[in-house]
């Protein structure tokens, strides 16, 4: 039975309809956030790096963190507006949160004490809020939630 190894609640700075996690030591990446970013796409993946698309323009999102130790219990899809999974690679077992407008956030996700190959399960709920939110407001706190569930490769 799959157990959690460790769970991490982050903010996401949502500009632009947009925001990413990419690997920490990004020294080496080939494609470094936002450079072709895909907006047309819920989850959109490079080497090293997730990009996530928002419901809302400007805010500030809530992302909690999971790493397990296998692949975690399926969402049930009517809790969430959107889900999708892909693969992730990380060097150093630490992810950086990116902002379209602030660049790199100063949340740090740690997956692992190193490098490894994950799958990774994205979860938002909150989208239509955060819609509105943009046209009325223009910004806000958790409005919309993200659950990141990340699980090494393979199994």
């Amino acid at each position: 039975m799959a157990e959690l190894v460790r769970q991490q609640h982050v903010d996401a700075y949502v500009g632009y309809f947009a925001f990413g996690l990419q690997e920490s030591d990004d020294a080496d990446l080939p494609v470094p956030f936002p450079d072709d970013f895909d907006y047309d796409v819920f989850l959109s993946t490079h080497p090293g790096r997730l990009d996530i698309t928002s419901g809302g323009h400007t805010h500030t999102a809530t992302l909690t963190v999971e790493v397990w130790d296998e692949p975690p219990p399926p969402q049930d899809a009517a809790d969430w507006d959107e889900q999708a999974e892909a693969d992730f690679e990380s060097t150093s077992g630490e992810v950086a949160v990116w902002s379209m407008h602030a660049g790199r956030t100063d949340g740090l996700i740690t997956l692992a004490d190193s490098g490894g190959s994950w799958r990774v399960r994205v979860s938002c709920a909150g989208r239509a809020a955060a819609a509105a939110l943009s046209e009325g407001e223009g910004t806000g706190h958790g409005v919309e939630r993200y659950l990141v569930q990340f699980w090494p490769a393979g199994l």
